[in-house]
């Protein structure tokens, strides 16, 4: 699986692609109370440099739900993790039995961090691995650590994040979801979360990928 995933970074990083995220601050009856909405598209520079480019201003009418450095990092790299062959050793697995998911045939395996030390991120639940091709096909859990202290709390959902086959063999993040209430001392938060992974197009050619 391990070499899989570093197989598929490598062809994910030539390609191009929208990320789009939505984030509602949701009331006790599930009504909205504030939004933060970004949109980004992936590109390559005219050095064939990869970077990241901003369609026009984020949006933020966030109500009490303050958005951190930590957030913003697990956007981009726990939500949409690859587990590479120099990521794997950070985690234990342990092997948790076969299911049918989004019609693939799968392993179930659970993932945890071996241990955290200060100022890393991990990801911490389940993930299905298709058992011909050795993809990873969905992923359920939540980013770690969680931040408590006297003055602050920097908590965190728990989240599904779906993968697609793109170019016919590797299997690229298409959609990462959570709808969950986070226990902050002040009062309980409800966020919900939506990042959609569109328009994948490889470097140089013209076919593209938009998922449903």
């Amino acid at each position: 699986m391990a070499a899989r995933e570093t197989e598929s970074e490598t062809e994910r990083n030539q390609y191009m692609y929208r990320q789009t995220v939505t984030i509602h601050e949701l009331d006790g009856r599930g009504s909205t109370r504030g939004e933060y909405r970004e949109v980004r598209d992936i590109i390559f520079s005219p050095e064939r440099e990869r970077t990241e480019e901003g369609i026009g201003k984020p949006l933020n009418t966030l109500k009490s739900l303050q958005l951190t450095a930590e957030d913003f990092r697990d956007i981009r790299d726990i939500q949409p993790l690859v587990l590479t062959a120099d990521r794997l050793w950070n985690y234990e697995t342990r092997f948790r039995g076969d299911e049918v998911m989004d019609d693939v045939d799968c392993w179930v395996l659970q993932v945890r961090p071996r241990q955290i030390l200060e100022g890393q991120r991990f990801f911490e639940g389940m993930i299905w691995v298709d058992k011909k091709e050795y993809n990873i096909v969905r992923m359920e859990g939540k980013a770690v650590p969680e931040m408590r202290s006297m003055k602050s709390e920097n908590l965190f959902p728990r989240f599904t994040t779906i993968r697609k086959p793109v170019d016919g063999k590797h299997w690229f993040p298409v959609y990462t979801y959570a709808d969950d209430t986070l226990e902050f001392r002040t009062g309980p938060l409800r966020e919900r979360l939506k990042i959609e992974y569109s328009n994948y197009k490889r470097f140089g050619a013209e076919s593209t990928f938009t998922p449903r």
